[in-house]
């Protein structure tokens, strides 16, 4: 039994998964371009990611003589955190822009 190739449909289908592929190019090319700056809790760390998620920055204010080592580890393991949030919040911005939609990246 031969079956019937419906070309309409199958031109739709070319159509649309051509459509979300340049849209998937401007969502990697926004996501590259992006970055986002957050400080640590004390403001003495400032670290810039793009939210893809690489960190291209770092900058310390002041002096770091008196720092605590300790505690210094601590204010670089608290800003890296909140700069891996700060990537995947801007991910999700970016990708609700590029795409139509309000939701995160995990969600169906």
């Amino acid at each position: 039994m031969a079956r019937e190739i419906d070309e309409g449909w199958i031109d739709e289908a070319i159509e649309r998964y051509q459509r979300l592929e340049r849209l998937r190019g401007e969502f990697d090319k926004a996501v590259a371009g992006h970055s986002v700056s957050v400080h640590s809790p004390d403001n003495s760390i400032e670290v810039v990611v793009t939210a893809a998620g690489a960190i291209t920055d770092v900058r310390i204010n002041g002096t770091l003589h008196h720092r605590n080592p300790a505690e210094f580890a601590r204010e670089i393991q608290a800003v890296v955190t909140t700069a891996a949030d700060a990537a995947r919040w801007a991910r999700e911005k970016l990708h609700g822009e590029v795409f139509g939609m309000r939701h995160s990246l995990g969600e169906d």
